[in-house]
């Protein structure tokens, strides 16, 4: 899985865009990278391998700035390699991180080759910098050219986005994968899970399907929904404390994961469950109605969350006496499945 790590603020947001990265690694990936601007410089490192190899290049040349983006990679399109690694920039004067897939990206890209564009990866990544540094060639702003090209990307997606003609301004778009925002004092960051930012805040915005955030300078947050409206939405306070996302006393986040299931079933079960069954009101009040009318259960999953799902598989089907399919998302996807 991708991950995203963004910062506007008042100091040097280096060393906040590699620590939240080294948060970000329980996620697996195969190469990381930085963008940050400083003086009117879009400036970027990208590495193979661990974020401690992006560090290495950060301790040799470093990235100061206010404002910056970064990312891990797990290959979808494209091989593992540094030209492959985000961010990806645009005619030094935009860079994109991304997670997800842009399903149309091949149309696009052969549209922006017919325009002059000049591609240097294989990913379904580089369409996105392009769009945008052919919107702001036209005078828009980042925030409305991001705006103008999400309707015409197809798949699902999160980004962070920044430009050299705008200093102290990041763009996110939601759209299908998950995107944080990261409530400061006088700053504001972006990121794919509140653990990567729990080193700068414990407050965070989570962002809903089509929204799309500006971040400026003093922690100025504007966000707009799919209809293009001004919207507030909720700032919830993180209760699960640092450690959720360190290995701890473990050798590595697989293990963490595996001996933190009993407590985790258990967190997520109490108050749901008691020795007489399931406590049907705690689900909400459309719960009831919800359960009767169940016939089958659907389970789709990526992973070790697909195996998560067989295992569920059984209970419910034990406990619940309906009958459960586990799907492959990425086969469930495309199929036209009888429910």
């Amino acid at each position: 899985m991708c991950g995203i790590v963004a910062a506007v603020a008042q100091r040097n947001v280096q060393g906040i865009l590699l620590e939240g990265l080294k948060r970000l690694e329980y996620r697996g990936y195969d190469s990381s990278g930085m963008t940050v601007l400083n003086s009117g410089v879009l400036t970027r490192h990208r590495a193979l391998g661990k974020v401690a190899a992006l560090a290495e290049q950060l301790d040799a040349a470093a990235l100061p700035g206010n404002s910056g983006i970064a990312h891990t990679r797990w290959a979808t399109h494209g091989k593992p390699s540094e030209a492959n690694a985000h961010p990806h920039h645009s005619s030094d004067n935009v860079a994109v991180v991304h997670n997800g897939i842009i399903e149309n990206y091949e149309q696009i890209k052969e549209t922006l080759q017919g325009s002059g564009y000049t591609f240097t990866s294989e990913t379904d990544t580089e369409v996105i910098a392009h769009l945008l540094a052919d919107k702001l060639a036209t005078g828009k702003t980042l925030f409305d050219a991001t705006q103008e090209i999400v309707s015409g990307l197809g798949g699902a997606y999160a980004l962070g986005v920044m430009s050299a003609a705008e200093p102290g301004v990041v763009v996110g778009a939601r759209q299908g994968s998950p995107l944080v925002v990261g409530v400061g004092i006088d700053e504001a960051f972006l990121a794919s899970d509140p653990l990567a930012l729990l080193q700068v805040t414990d407050r965070f915005i989570y962002l809903e399907e089509g929204d799309l955030v500006e971040l400026r300078e003093h922690g100025v947050i504007r966000i707009v929904d799919r209809q293009g409206n001004d919207v507030e939405r909720p700032i919830h306070t993180f209760e699960h404390g640092d450690g959720a996302a360190s290995k701890g006393e473990y050798r590595h986040y697989m293990l963490k994961e595996i001996f933190e299931q009993p407590a985790v079933i258990s967190a997520t079960l109490e108050g749901r469950l008691s020795s007489h069954g399931v406590l049907v009101e705690s689900f909400g009040p459309d719960a009831l109605a919800l359960f009767q009318k169940t016939r089958h259960v659907h389970i789709i999953a990526c992973g070790t969350s697909y195996h998560a799902g067989m295992v569920a598989r059984y209970w419910l089907e034990r406990y619940a006496g309906v009958p459960v399919q586990v799907e492959v998302a990425s086969e469930y996807r495309y199929r036209h499945p009888v429910v």
